[in-house]
């Protein structure tokens, strides 16, 4: 007993560490579902023909994007969704993924299933020197 009081604040910083460690694996898909890295992404691209949405402004679509990728931005996705192929998974970027991964939650919301948040976003696309279309 006398070890844990003589150490308290050394397990206490164990506890919060370890903690902070494991936030992101618990919440990883709790909003937004399944998040992608940049190799999984484009293997859902090419192996499923997956849809790629960016819910950036237009003015940031404009100045980069993924091939083939489609804009709907955030704010207008909730009237927006129906002009997705329901067939189609579906892959959402933004910038860094923090975006992306609250539309993903949109999506699923409206009773898609199929939804994908990219890992990183563009910057992360970006880079792995994946090609970026303007």
């Amino acid at each position: 007993m006398d070890f844990v009081l003589d150490n308290i604040v050394l397990i206490l910083i164990a506890v919060v560490s370890g903690a902070m460690l494991l936030w992101p694996l618990l919440t990883r898909g709790a909003a937004g579902g399944s998040s992608l890295d940049t190799l999984r992404a484009t293997r859902l691209i090419n192996d499923s023909g997956a849809v790629v949405l960016d819910v950036r402004a237009p003015a940031e679509f404009a100045a980069g994007h993924l091939p083939n990728a489609r804009n709907i931005p955030l704010a207008e996705l909730d009237k927006r969704a129906g002009e997705l192929p329901a067939n189609k998974p579906v892959l959402v970027c933004c910038t860094s993924g923090m975006t992306s991964s609250r539309a993903a939650g949109v999506l699923r919301k409206a009773g898609r299933t199929d939804v994908f948040n990219l890992s990183g976003g563009l910057e992360g696309w970006r880079q792995a020197g994946l090609p970026v279309v303007k």
